[in-house]
């Protein structure tokens, strides 16, 4: 399988070339990225447990399902791609876009849109990226990342800080 493409952009997110996944993470390029929470009818969220052999933050939890934007396409497609990747599960519609964060270290230097959608599961989990998944209440998530920070990527942790401090975003 060959190596996957992401559009570089510059400080606004604006396409600036392209490049290939390993040489955007080694220069520390800026690129974009999505992250999906999948909540069920009972308001649970779920994370997944990122794969061990995963090069940035193996083994540590993470949005529900979450993946680059390759070069040319846009992010709500690949929320779309990435649940059914990760997932196995097909969205009925595109998920809702709740808010976008800026590209910063904490990020991995990814412009990232942030989604909300829902689903009851069961899900058939993607084995080459995830090692497992749960749901979890929002409370007990952030009871955990107070008690274990590192237990969490760091692009989750900025995003659950932000959902904390702007809860309606979730409604």
């Amino acid at each position: 399988m060959s190596e996957e493409w992401f559009d570089v952009v510059d400080e606004q997110n604006r396409v600036i070339g392209k490049a290939p996944r390993g040489e955007v993470h080694r220069r520390k390029l800026r690129h974009r990225a999505v992250h999906i929470l999948v909540f069920n009818t009972r308001g649970e969220l779920f994370l997944q447990q990122r794969a061990l052999w995963k090069d940035d933050f193996p083994g540590v939890w993470d949005s529900s399902s979450a993946g680059h934007v390759s070069a040319g396409d846009g992010m709500d497609e690949t929320a779309l791609r990435e649940v059914a990747e990760e997932l196995g599960v097909e969205l009925p519609e595109t998920p809702r876009r709740i808010f976008d964060l800026p590209a910063t270290e904490a990020t991995g230097w990814e412009f990232c849109g942030v989604y909300r959608a829902e689903h009851e599961g069961p899900f058939v989990l993607q084995a080459s990226e995830i090692r497992g998944g749960g749901w979890f209440t929002p409370e007990a998530v952030s009871e955990w990342i107070s008690r274990r920070p590192s237990d969490f990527a760091s692009a989750f942790r900025v995003i659950w800080e932000r959902i904390q401090a702007e809860p309606p975003t979730l409604a």
